[in-house]
């Protein structure tokens, strides 16, 4: 029998080397297998279509107490390492958001509304200025050549923007019933979210273990490395992103109030947001900025110029390394066909949270990858005889 086991691993050496052990047609089969079940999937999609219409109620209140769930639960547990009871240490923290909330639709709401409207108001103004500047700098003789080209190109432009507005109007109009449905869905996830955040803090500890325990004994302590893991990325991510979201805000509202710029607040509360989105989000801030810079003069862009460089240096080297660190681990060209790709299906949500759910994902993967090397043992590298 023993004999009979030798040769025929004799026989299917050779097999094994060049087509089991081949980390090219493993890959492939395993592709191969996903895109099956892919196919599986989209012929029976309909079968999903209940769970889609439950994420799509819930899955806002859910992502709103858990982005803030991660934000107050190192309050939550310090405040208990105080000697504080976790419950009252929540209900303490939820006053406390309740009053800062309170105070920034008493103060930071009407100054922002109020710099919106006057921006509205003055719009016009800046394009009558801007084409006035824009005229002056084409009457040089230099601009000659090009002018014709530039005007034609400004034409076409302003027919986009009138056939796009033409457009938006028109689906307003048609879209009023999804207006009605997404109010309705924003002030369910206002009521139900500080439930959930709730429970969130208070037990959250136990979602783990808990979620564990319905697995095979075995799997337990792998998965919830897994999960543990997850959680870490995804508080680490969310936390430092806000943070440094939040300090961007403060230093363009001083840096713009300091040189003069009009609508400072708003558009540093525009620059924090933007800044979310990870390298782009700078970039998209300042378009409005150098607008409303170029209008007021050319020695307002210069003073921008000055704030912008000033903010970039204190947030690439002070903010950003003492909050975020290296703790993702993403190559920039992997985060810019993240942003690209989830952009493109998710449209601005998949923006925003293309980055921390690429980031679960790549946890997953690498255990997955990680089990299937131990088990398959394909992967292990040959020992080379001594000489």
């Amino acid at each position: 029998m023993k004999l009979e086991k030798k040769r025929f691993g004799e026989k299917t050496s050779w097999f094994w080397k060049w087509f089991l052990n081949s980390q090219v047609v493993v890959g492939l089969i395993v592709v191969l297998l996903l895109l099956l079940i892919l196919l599986v999937f989209t012929k029976v999609s309909y079968l999903f279509e209940p769970v889609g219409q439950f994420f799509a109620i819930v899955g806002l209140p859910m992502v709103l107490a858990g982005i803030l769930y991660y934000l107050m639960n190192p309050v939550v547990d310090f405040l208990e390492l105080k000697g504080l009871k976790r419950q009252y240490a929540i209900i303490l923290l939820f006053i406390a958001v309740v009053a800062l909330m309170a105070w920034g639709i008493v103060v930071i709401i009407p100054e922002i509304r109020e710099q919106i409207q006057s921006f509205i108001n003055s719009f016009p103004g800046y394009i009558n200025t801007l084409g006035n500047k824009a005229d002056e700098v084409f009457k040089n003789m230099e601009f000659g050549p090009v002018q014709e080209v530039i005007e034609n190109s400004a034409q076409k432009i302003l027919e986009t923007i009138s056939s796009l507005t033409q457009n938006l109007s028109r689906a307003t109009i048609q879209g009023i019933g999804s207006v009605v449905s997404t109010v309705a869905n924003i002030v369910i996830a206002l009521v139900t979210a500080p439930i959930i955040l709730f429970f969130l803090l208070k037990d959250g500890r136990k979602l783990g273990p808990y979620l564990v325990s319905f697995l095979p004994t075995k799997t337990r302590k792998p998965t919830f490395k897994v999960l543990s893991e997850m959680n870490s990325q995804l508080a680490s991510y969310i936390r430092g992103q806000l943070t440094v979201a939040f300090a961007v805000a403060v230093m363009f509202i001083i840096g713009f109030s300091i040189v003069g710029l009009n609508y400072a607040i708003t558009l540093g509360v525009l620059a924090g947001f933007l800044n979310l989105i990870p390298y782009l989000g700078s970039f998209l801030a300042m378009i409005p900025v150098l607008f409303l810079a170029i209008v007021t003069g050319p020695v307002m862009v210069i003073k921008v110029a000055i704030v912008f460089a000033i903010e970039q240096t204190i947030e690439g080297r002070i903010v950003s390394p003492l909050v975020l660190g290296n703790q993702l681990e993403i190559h920039p060209v992997t985060i810019m066909f993240v942003l690209l790709t989830a952009g493109k299906i998710f449209g601005i949500v998949g923006v925003i949270l293309g980055i921390p759910f690429y980031a679960l994902l790549k946890v997953i993967v690498s255990h997955i990858f990680e089990w299937y090397t131990n088990v398959s043992k394909l992967y292990e590298e040959e020992k080379t005889a001594d000489p």
